[in-house]
């Protein structure tokens, strides 16, 4: 298992945080046929061979993603898309992420 953790801080509302994360979970789900679903603050993911969870508080945004086995080689894919979507939407970050 290979797991992704990426942290980012922003300066949006609760609401625009979490439809900023909806349109994140939609492309992902487009791209790497994901089911999600939200439970409070926190949208869960899940496919064969990854789960994951992306959780919005009222500064910081944080995404987990544990990768099987089998997509380990798409690791620096998988985060580099995450990167690009947390850069487009809630702005490129100014320090290192986790």
């Amino acid at each position: 298992m290979s797991d992704i953790v990426v942290r980012r801080t922003h300066k949006m509302t609760i609401k625009k945080a979490r439809a900023a994360a909806e349109d994140i979970a939609a492309k992902l789900d487009e791209e790497f046929d994901l089911d999600y679903e939200w439970d409070g603050d926190v949208l869960a993911f899940r496919r064969p061979g990854v789960t994951g969870h992306l959780a919005v508080a009222k500064r910081e945004v944080e995404i987990s993603v544990r990768l099987g086995f089998l997509l380990l080689p798409l690791r620096g894919r998988i985060e580099s898309e995450i990167h690009a979507f947390f850069d487009e939407h809630f702005g490129k970050s100014s320090g290192p992420t986790v």
